[in-house]
């Protein structure tokens, strides 16, 4: 196993270095098939590998004997895996928008923990509770892309309570709250289940959000508060998965 995977990465890297890659259907060096071949040895194998850490040692090596690798190379990698794993995924029946809202995030680069992270995501967006969470969070999502556009800048940043004068947005900042520590603790130790049971306790409190709350209030200071309470939203979910890139 160690051999074929030492084979198939220094294949890889060696080519990025001199940047001959597949284009189109051109792959006359057959690196689909090898970034397949190291996905399913992973994978099969129940193997734990960062594959940041191993393409930036191909890349090492290589550069050590005078090749310019140039910058964005594992990145480059990475987005060229992530391809390659909605492949082998496909035939599973698993959607390729979750594996990039998964992807997406920083520092997802270890291919046992992505797919793990995508089926409890699958899962959990099959159940009422996922389906009306990622309907909120897209309302907020385009609201916040409406109104930051109108206004030429972002609503980043912690909401001020003295603002927060609804109960129904006073429990959205609690519950925001909540989620987020619930789902990094979760997430830290690996149980993407329970992060996604902890995110489900997020859409009670979004529904009745945009139930009971004018986001364009009159007065700015109270719209602006409001719209930071959108972006909160968008952070809550940022820490299981890139709600904006799932379908639906």
């Amino acid at each position: 196993v160690a051999v074929a995977l030492a084979d198939k990465i220094d294949m890889l890297t060696g080519f990025w270095a001199i940047d001959e890659k597949p284009t189109g259907s051109g792959d006359p060096y057959a690196l689909r098939r090898a970034a397949l071949g190291v996905i399913r040895i992973v994978l099969d194998g129940g193997h734990r590998a960062r594959l940041t850490d191993v393409f930036k040692a191909g890349i090492a090596r290589i550069a050590a004997v005078g090749s310019d690798t140039g910058e964005g190379t594992v990145s480059d990698l990475l987005s060229f895996f992530a391809d390659r794993l909605k492949v082998h995924l496909r035939e599973e029946g698993v959607r390729h928008d979750l594996i990039d809202a998964v992807f997406s995030l920083p520092g997802q680069d270890d291919l046992a923990l992505i797919v793990k992270r995508v089926e409890a995501l699958a899962d959990f967006l099959e159940t009422d509770d996922g389906e009306n969470l990622l309907a909120g969070a897209k309302r907020a999502a385009n609201i916040l892309a409406i109104e930051e556009k109108n206004d030429g800048k972002t609503f980043e940043g912690t909401p001020s309570g003295d603002l927060l004068t609804e109960p129904a947005e006073r429990a959205l900042e609690a519950a925001i709250a909540k989620v987020k520590f619930d789902t990094k603790a979760a997430i830290d130790v690996e149980n993407f289940e329970g992060a996604m049971r902890a995110l489900a306790e997020l859409r009670a409190p979004v529904d009745k959000f945009f139930d009971d709350v004018k986001v364009n209030a009159d007065d700015p200071a109270v719209r602006e508060n409001r719209l930071k309470l959108l972006s909160e939203i968008r952070a809550a979910t940022l820490t299981v998965a890139d709600f904006s890139k799932i379908a639906g």
